[in-house]
């Protein structure tokens, strides 16, 4: 059976160090924390992200220092494999899609084969490719919401690998043709 993770997208009340104290706060919570993310581009200085296995993801959205929170159950496609960590430094871009809920499997297996010569390429590595939980909106207009979690070397290798020459790039194309919506946001894991 595959694990499922709880991916919380989180506001963060007023504090001197807001990503520092949540820090703190998740130390106490039950489950297992596999990673905890704070802004660097596409979202506000007080908004997080924290994806975690087990647990009571309700206990997040209740701590001290926690104004809102949005729950999303996210299952990996892919990756990551069960004992995988996101790996220190660099950014780890958040990036979401909404693909035609018939073409998830195909947008999953071109990501799979772009990603070799990826990775072979650019100081990156795709930590996971995760499908969401789909919600009675989901259904209504007939997407999946998959989360990819990329880190990259830093912002500089982000741009240059959006280089449309590439191999990799090519079959991302066909992926992009699939997905109807999608946006990201840069992160450092804290």
């Amino acid at each position: 059976m595959t694990a499922t993770y709880d991916y919380l997208f989180l506001a963060l009340k007023r504090a001197p160090t807001p990503h520092q104290a949540l820090a703190d706060q998740l130390r106490g919570v039950s489950g297992e924390l596999v990673g905890q993310f704070a802004p660097q581009l596409g979202w506000s200085n007080n908004e997080a992200a924290v994806l975690m296995r087990g647990g009571d993801a309700a206990a997040i959205a209740r701590l001290d220092g926690v104004a809102s929170a949005r729950t999303d159950r996210v299952t990996p496609t892919l990756r990551p494999a069960e004992d995988d960590r996101p790996s220190p430094g660099g950014i780890h871009v958040h990036r979401w899609f909404e693909v035609e809920a018939d073409a998830a499997d195909e947008f999953i297996a071109l990501s799979g084969e772009g990603w070799k010569r990826f990775e072979s390429l650019f100081d990156a590595r795709i930590f996971g490719l995760f499908k969401a939980e789909r919600s009675a909106e989901d259904h209504q207009a007939g997407v999946v919401r998959l989360l990819l979690l990329t880190r990259y070397g830093d912002h500089g290798v982000w741009e240059a690998s959006r280089d449309p020459t590439t191999e990799a790039m090519r079959i991302f194309a066909r992926r992009q043709q699939l997905t109807r919506r999608s946006w990201a946001a840069s992160t450092r894991l804290v």
